[in-house]
């Protein structure tokens, strides 16, 4: 809140937090995990909102060192092993964009620009690919002293024709944040082209300005004269975050996410009929853009027009889309649109129209959720309202209520939530035990002892104990790395360690965290979900079910299988007992003449 006030003051939390990571290492494993989890979900933002990178960088290299040290330490290695071929490869780019440079009289300091092992990881994961398929570890930086005469734009564009002379540019990546500057005040050309061993180099290329820039932000601006411009862009992400602050009457959990809205994400570049250009956060939509403008533009929106064609309010706009937004006077708000608004002020505007009366819908939600449980002819127990609770990944049955009031839950399969056995969905409950790690140790707690979160919890194989439920945001099965939370009457959701969800309970109530590891499950099965690609051929099908039924006995729920002009594609059901059985079917899988890829998908239901 202070933030909204003064922006200097975030700069000290920043520094702060930035300490209190580098000395990380004296703190208990769970602190550990709290603090990290916490620094990437909002302390990162903030540094990247901010423009701070080289601070960014290591808050987030630190984080990943501590949250995921086994992936950490991994790509380190893999660094350090590929860097005698990297230094050649450097030399032999750089050494004729270097003579060019000279020869046209161009002071510049060429370097490289190693990814770093969190950026590394995070393109691992978010695309489904190994390390070596990374194509763009490497970025060559070309910084030009500038020449006081010729406009700095002029210049680095001068440099961009000298490197494309050199090397065939790849024409989808050519990245111009010149003419348009990210709202961090970030300025750069960026140009991806083929260089020696048909190896892809990204070429960045700025002046010694926009480089310290781009390295300080918030902090560097002050030294520039530009500095009128960049505070009028600071002011409009503050009253954003005023915004928010006004519009409270969430939960914690969604104020942090609209928060956080209003720090990360890509942001898109949109025009008004007349010309004027707003930023607005990727995946915006209309009722967005038209929120942004005005709060009575937002309110009686009926949809626009996008290069003369008609779109609904829930369209979401593209960089560069001008926009003209249609109106209606007999147009109200509705309450289906925070489904598909993503600004904070957006969706801050929705709710205020609505007047939403908290104790209201709680009150409508319980009576929902009663009925729907005496449906399913279950009794009204805490036990019950715990397994529903924790198949939404709610936090209490107040936040539950609210969210079933509201419209934005439907209780489907209540029968199946409450535990009775189904064909199409597998839901299974662990059970629980304290102390050190010895696995080998059978004994069994008191189930009705208080949940200590400085203790480490076994997990092992049962099915009577209903303290403990897997989360469905991201479906952890035996043997993953997971972390619990701990919400209320002492019921636990385990999640995935690099889980999403799991980062805003990590930012707020790390309290609740708590250390969690499998033992071996070699009875119980959990539903997986596997996704394969590759070149069809006759018999392929069949070959993939004897692997896997035959060859290592292992239940499917349900295959799928399709091919078109040669492309083979395959969706899986499986029953997996652990990580170690996935492990070893996937590698078998893999073998397979004309497979291409076999991945995991976390998201059973997408």
């Amino acid at each position: 809140m202070t933030l909204s006030d003064d922006v200097r003051v975030i700069l000290i939390k920043i520094a702060d937090r930035l300490h209190n990571m580098q000395t990380l290492d004296s703190m208990l494993p769970h602190k550990k995990i709290k603090i990290a989890g916490e620094t990437l979900f909002l302390y990162v933002p903030l540094a990247h909102r901010l423009g701070l990178y080289a601070i960014k960088t290591e808050l987030e290299e630190l984080s990943f060192k501590y949250k995921h040290p086994e992936e950490h330490n991994q790509i380190i290695y893999l660094l350090h092993n590929q860097e005698e071929t990297r230094n050649y490869l450097v030399n032999k780019f750089i050494k004729p964009i270097n003579e060019k440079l000279a020869a046209e009289d161009f002071s510049c300091e060429v370097t490289h620009r190693l990814k770093t092992s969190y950026s590394i990881w995070q393109k691992m994961q978010k695309k489904g690919v190994t390390f070596n398929e990374i194509y763009d570890i490497l970025a060559i930086r070309i910084i030009i002293k500038a020449k006081p005469e010729l406009s700095e734009k002029r210049q680095c564009f001068d440099v961009l024709s000298i490197v494309t002379d050199i090397y065939r540019p790849k024409p989808d990546r050519i990245r111009d944040w010149i003419n348009l500057p990210k709202v961090n005040g970030y300025e750069s050309l960026h140009v991806t082209v083929m260089g020696p061993q048909g190896k892809w180099v990204e070429v960045q290329i700025r002046t010694e300005r926009m480089d310290e820039i781009a390295d300080r932000g918030f902090a560097a601006h002050y030294r520039y004269k530009d500095i009128s411009t960049y505070e009028s862009e600071l002011e409009t992400w503050l009253e954003r975050i005023r915004d928010v602050l006004k519009n409270q009457d969430t939960d914690e959990f969604e104020f942090l996410d609209e928060f956080k809205l209003n720090l990360y994400g890509t942001e898109i570049n949109v025009f008004t009929p007349k010309g004027d250009m707003y930023s607005m956060p990727q995946n915006s939509t209309i009722i967005d853009f038209a929120y942004e403008i005005h709060t009575d533009l937002g309110n009686k929106c009926i949809g626009a027009k996008i290069n003369l064609k008609l779109v609904p309010v829930s369209h979401v706009i593209k960089s560069g889309d001008q926009i003209e937004i249609l109106t209606s006077e007999n147009q109200t708000p509705k309450l289906e649109w925070l489904q598909y608004t993503t600004s904070a002020k957006a969706r801050g505007k929705i709710k205020a129209a609505f007047k939403l009366e908290k104790s209201m819908h709680i009150e409508k939600g319980r009576v929902i959720v009663d009925e729907a449980v005496k449906k399913a002819n279950a009794p009204l127990t805490s036990n019950n309202l715990k397994k529903i609770i924790g198949h939404f990944n709610l936090n209490n049955k107040d936040q539950l209520y609210s969210e079933v009031g509201m419209g934005f839950l439907e209780l489907k399969n209540i029968d199946e939530i409450l535990g009775k056995k189904s064909e199409s969905k597998l839901v299974k409950y662990w059970n629980i035990t304290f102390g050190n790690k010895n696995k080998d140790d059978e004994t069994e707690d008191d189930p009705t002892r208080k949940i200590d979160n400085k203790k480490l919890f076994i997990l092992k194989e049962a099915q009577d104990n209903i303290s403990f439920s897997l989360a469905k945001c991201c479906n952890p099965i035996p043997g993953e790395k997971v972390i619990g939370y701990l919400s209320a009457d002492d019921h636990v959701n385990i999640h995935k360690a690099g889980c999403k969800e799991l980062a805003k309970y990590l930012s707020n109530q790390g309290d609740r965290i708590v250390e969690a590891e499998w033992t071996k499950f070699k009875k119980q099965s959990y539903l997986t979900r596997l996704r394969l690609d590759g070149f069809d051929r006759l018999g392929i099908a069949n070959q993939i079910t004897t692997i896997i039924s035959k060859e290592n006995n292992i239940n499917m729920r349900s295959l799928h299988f399709d091919a078109h002009e040669g492309i083979f594609t395959g969706e899986l059901f499986l029953y997996i007992h652990n990580t170690d059985d996935l492990d070893k079917l996937m590698e078998r899988l893999t073998k397979i003449k004309g497979i291409n890829s076999v991945k995991r998908i976390e998201n059973l239901d997408e």
